[in-house]
Formats: structure tokens, sequence, C-alpha cells
């Protein structure tokens, strides 16, 4: 399916939990080489938050049994489709190319060929009827890859003018150009911690890095979290929430460790560890909701000594969304939307599921 330009929504939704963002795309591929920049628009756009009672779920869904599992993918489908549905009739958006849909990961264990996104199942086009690209990370895994990171495809053809682009969402990725090759993997955790460890003060995240700039670090437990060997692993590599579970919290949650210090000791190590995977004076696109706590972005300007470029707000917390349509939009070219250099699969490839729109 190629044409001279795509319209389609972007659906996204991440570890930290925020909501599900959908965002209208405009993409209107280059006119020479394929490596050239492609142009790009969002127009509209919406983060939908979460009902207590569906973030609850999801939070749990990681211990959940396989029969449980089928269930809460057939719910989430069904609960996705109908926020979709509402975000289009109520801005009246119409000729839609497509439906471009993460859906939300339960488990990821690349090591043990497994990685669960939900929200993906057919019955989501019959309701939306609209053609949906989605599930773009098993085929990675099933091909020796980490099935992650996803976004550096765009990074590469949307904003190949930064020498590094880093988000900050559930957790911390980073993307950049090294001998004609992208390069990108996850960091560390980010918000999947920080907004955990503010909900226990009743916060749904730290606004502005207020609490962390509160807090006291703890030099021996920052290094404890530094030495943790994810750390030292060389790329391709990934992170879950089951990773988190197992080594993070249990020392951010420290028994007598006050939230603020909690809080405090998990911004500076993620900033650390950030710093430390950027060349100095160099320029970097920050986006995801992270992007917002200046106390984190302060301590990575510190540490790294780079040139920092913080977008307009749109960019900022809809542009996995922007990048997961522009994933759809080369699967429907058939052109490759996934790269090896970054996942460690086999080869590059053009992933995801199309469930085409009935004409009836």
């Amino acid at each position: 399916m190629k044409k001279e330009n795509y319209k389609v929504l972007g659906v996204m939704s991440g570890t930290s939990l925020d909501g599900i963002d959908i965002a209208v795309c405009n993409f209107t591929p280059p006119q020479s080489s394929s490596t050239a920049r492609w142009e790009y628009s969002l127009g509209k756009a919406e983060t939908i938050p979460y009902p207590k009672q569906w973030k609850d779920k999801l939070k749990a869904a990681v211990s959940f049994d396989p029969e449980a599992l089928i269930e809460l993918d057939k719910e989430y489908t069904t609960f996705l489709a109908h926020c979709i549905l509402t975000f289009i009739e109520d801005n009246n958006i119409k000729y839609l190319d497509a439906v471009c849909s993460h859906g939300h990961t339960i488990l990821h264990q690349p090591k043990d060929g497994i990685t669960l996104q939900i929200g993906n199942l057919e019955h989501i086009s019959e309701i939306l009827k609209q053609t949906v690209v989605c599930d773009f990370r098993v085929q990675d895994v099933a091909m020796g890859g980490q099935g992650a990171p996803l976004v550096p495809i765009g990074d590469q053809l949307l904003f190949r003018e930064y020498d590094y682009c880093l988000n900050l969402g559930g957790f911390a990725n980073i993307s950049t150009q090294r001998f004609y090759k992208r390069l990108a993997y996850d960091i560390c955790p980010v918000n999947i911690v920080l907004n955990n460890l503010c909900e226990k003060i009743g916060l749904p995240y730290d606004d502005n890095g207020t609490i962390a700039r509160t807090g006291k670090v703890y030099d021996r437990l920052l290094k404890k979290l530094n030495r943790l060997d994810f750390y030292h692993q060389k790329p391709p590599k990934s992170l879950g929430l089951e990773w988190v579970k197992e080594h993070v919290f249990p020392i951010v949650e420290t028994t007598g460790l006050k939230e603020q210090d909690a809080i405090a000791l998990f911004t500076v190590h993620a900033a650390e560890q950030i710093a430390a995977h950027i060349e100095p004076n160099s320029s970097v696109l920050i986006t995801g909701g992270g992007a917002y706590n200046s106390f984190l972005i302060e301590k990575i300007s510190e540490f790294a000594k780079v040139d920092i470029h913080i977008p307009e707000p749109n960019l900022i917390e809809f542009k996995e969304a922007l990048i997961f349509g522009f994933l759809g939009v080369r699967k429907l070219r058939e052109e490759i939307n996934c790269l090896s250099s970054v996942t460690g699969a086999k080869v590059d490839h053009c992933s995801g599921v199309v469930h085409k729109k009935n004409p009836h």
C-alpha cells in the first residue's frame, strides 16, 4: 500500500501506566532514497488515563496464569478499542489509512523467547471498523531479537538531525547512529520506579522533580544500584517490569528509607546511568514524561555535559505514539520497520500484524 501521504492513528500504552496515548499522525515518504528523512506532522492527540481498576489489573498481570492472561487480553482489547473509538468520534476523525497500536506489554523476557503485548486481538479491528496494524514485537523475538526497542527506525528517519534521541518513559531508552548503523537499547528504569514511589505518598508522579530535590541520596544504596548486572551488559538489551521487581524495588524500598530519599536516590541513579551513555558536547532530543522532571534533566546535563533539546509538549508526550504510527505505515508499505542492529534479530525485517478493515 504505497501512497504519497498517510493519515493514521498512533496508539501507545507505556509501562509507566500514565494512560493510553492516541495521536493523529500524518506521514509523507521521501521522494528519493529510502534512507532519506520522512516528513511528519502531529494532529489532535490525547492521553486517556487508566481507571484505577485497570491500572491495578495491569500492574498485577505479570503474575497471572496463562488462562487469566487470555481473558485479560480479550477484555483489554475491547477496552482499548472503545477508548480509540471514543477518540475518533469525539474528534470527528475521518479517512484514516489505519490505526497503529502498540498494545500494552505484560511480559517481556526475550532471553526465554517471551514477549506479550495485550490488546492486539483481531476484534479490535471489528469494533473500530478500521484497518489495525499491531503486535510489533513478537516476530522480532521469534527471530532471536530483544523485541525492543522499536522506536529507533523512527529516530533514524524522522529525527536524524540529533546525535541522540532519549526517551524518558517507564524506562530510559536511547538511540544513536554508529558507523552507518542505528544503535539503541534500554538504559535503566525511570518512571516505572519513580511513579511507584510517588504513589506511596499519594501522588501520581514527582512534579518537576520537586520531591527528589528535597531528598538525601545515600551513597551506599546508589553504588548498590549502579552495580546491577544489567548495566554492565552490552547492547542489544532491554528491560521489563519483571526485572524491576526482582532487582530494583528491593533496594529502593529498603525498610526505613524515607520516600523522598528513595525518590532522590533513584532520580540521581537514573541520571548517572543515562549520562554514561552520551558523548559530551552532543545534541540530545529528550521526550517522554521524564522530560518534565527538571531535576532529572539538570542532573543528566550536569553529569553528561551535553546540548539538551526539549521539544514542544505534543512531541514530548506523543513521540512514541507518533513512531508506532510510523511503524504501522512502514508495515503497510512492506518496508523495514525493525532493525537487527538494535534488537539483535537475525536480519532487519518488517514486523507487525495487519487486521484488515472488513468492507461490510
